[in-house]
């Protein structure tokens, strides 16, 4: 394949011709439908958009961490799609939060503390590529989370809320790919040589304890699940450990025996990587508030 000019190259395939530079954005939810029912409590509905965005956006923070740092330069490439993947959606809840909260994706995105971030502590535990943690440990979170995800986003493609509903069709495409390709990378770590099935079966065990976590319900979920507009996290565990298992059954792998740590992401509570992870996102816009470029 040819190309006039560098630009033509970057913008072949994609619909927004700025995508590459910076400009020309829409807003993240411009073509979908935001009426909210008078049945479902707006403020559940914003808590549960951030709930599962910040799912989204941190984990691109993480994957975003491997640039220019995987063993192979496909690998990079792929991981910043897949980051970039989960930006989008995250861009879209985010949104969605933001509109009913009076406030907008980037307020949330940068200028939350901590304590205010609503992820599970599996998108923000640091698994490489620095001193904790390393690229099979990576490709075991991606197999987890990404299993996880695609079966609450399967759920929700049939969501009360039109918001939710679009997030989750394009999202199960994606996420289809994400999950096949951490699998892939499983299997092939785990049957190549003794020293990457030692570091695949180390990954496994650092990612399982928190496992337990991605199946407790908050009463947020509880509440909205009951109004057809979320998923009861807990429905979700069969499905997911049949393709855990499967995966792990091709691998010759056997899940680790290891105990489940105390979550509370959707509560608030984090780990000590989180604090550092959001300092190196949000410094930019914490340094020049209200710049724009």
């Amino acid at each position: 394949m040819s190309f006039d000019n560098a630009y033509e190259s970057l913008v072949e395939g994609h619909e927004e011709k700025h995508w590459a530079f910076g400009t020309g954005f829409t807003h993240a939810l411009s073509g979908v439908d935001r009426a909210i029912s008078s049945t479902v409590d707006r403020d559940d509905l914003a808590a549960y958009c951030l709930m599962l965005g910040d799912d989204a956006l941190v984990y691109a923070q993480r994957l975003a961490e491997w640039c220019a740092k995987a063993p192979e330069l496909e690998e990079d490439v792929a991981l910043a799609n897949i980051a970039l993947d989960l930006l989008g959606q995250a861009r879209m809840l985010l949104s969605r939060a933001g509109e009913i909260q009076g406030t907008d994706e980037d307020a949330l995105a940068y200028l939350r503390d901590s304590s205010e971030f609503r992820n599970v502590h599996l998108a923000e535990i640091d698994c490489g590529p620095g001193p904790g943690g390393d690229f099979a440990t990576t490709m075991a979170r991606l197999l987890v989370f990404s299993a996880w995800r695609l079966a609450l986003l399967h759920r929700l493609t049939g969501s009360a809320d039109p918001v939710l509903a679009a997030v989750a069709a394009k999202g199960v495409k994606e996420l289809t790919y994400h999950r096949d390709h951490a699998a892939q990378w499983v299997l092939r770590l785990a049957g190549g040589t003794d020293y990457s099935r030692e570091r695949m079966v180390a990954g496994l065990a650092v990612v399982w304890p928190h496992l337990d976590e991605l199946f407790t319900a908050h009463p947020i979920e509880h509440r909205l699940a009951e109004a057809g507009v979320a998923v009861d996290p807990a429905e979700l565990r069969s499905e997911v450990d049949s393709v855990l298992d499967t995966v792990l059954g091709a691998a010759g792998l056997t899940r680790p025996d290891v105990a489940s740590v105390p979550g509370g992401g959707r509560g608030g509570v984090h780990t000590e990587a989180m604090a550092p992870l959001l300092a190196e996102m949000q410094v930019v816009a914490r340094a020049l508030p209200g710049g724009v470029w």
